[in-house]
């Protein structure tokens, strides 16, 4: 009894976290950016190559987008659906001289052609990881890394998964590697 107290005492702020992002079911992305010691690893997993275009999907305030184009010199190009977000992080990235290697979309996931990607990352809710599903097995090319952060692609076998804890708050990686088109 003690120790099934204790658990659940520990993973309340998990299970509170979590509850917050489903408060209404339209919502697309989490409320909240993806920490840096997570955008690190995702992006070091994805193993990103200066050839490489990375897309992030709901780029937010564009961290993922920064780190990958300054730790692996590749191209960049974000997408976000908020007027106000777009607007500051497209903003942010003239501020840091990196117009010529990232660009920003405003506009919705779901309507976006990221058929040029090598690498696409996600902080996504699962029901916008299943709608971009189909989208993803259409036109990702065969070997496109997708790295999602929290959020699994249902029906998809992740080649890697990656527990990283911040601030006692665990945050899970998955990567998937696009398979060739039968």
């Amino acid at each position: 009894m003690r120790a099934t107290f204790l658990v659940f005492f520990l993973l309340l702020p998990v299970a509170l976290v979590h509850a917050q992002k489903f408060t209404n079911p339209d919502t697309l992305a989490p409320d909240f950016p993806t920490p840096q010691i997570v955008v690190d690893r995702m992006l070091a997993l994805a193993e990103i190559k200066p050839t490489d275009t990375v897309y992030d999907l709901g780029c937010g305030d564009g961290r993922i987008l920064v780190s990958a184009v300054r730790n692996y010199h590749c191209r960049a190009i974000g997408v976000e659906l908020s007027r106000d977000i777009y607007e500051r992080t497209t903003t942010r990235v003239k501020a840091l001289g990196l117009s010529d290697q990232i660009s920003i979309i405003h506009g919705n996931v779901l309507h976006t052609d990221f058929s040029t990607a090598d690498v696409v990352t996600l902080y996504l809710m699962t029901n916008t990881n299943e709608r971009l599903k189909p989208e993803m097995e259409r036109y990702l090319k065969p070997g496109a890394r997708v790295v999602s952060h929290d959020y699994e692609i249902r029906g998809w076998k992740p080649v890697k998964e990656e527990l990283v804890s911040v601030d006692g708050r665990p945050h899970k990686i998955y990567l998937y590697v696009m398979k060739p088109k039968h």
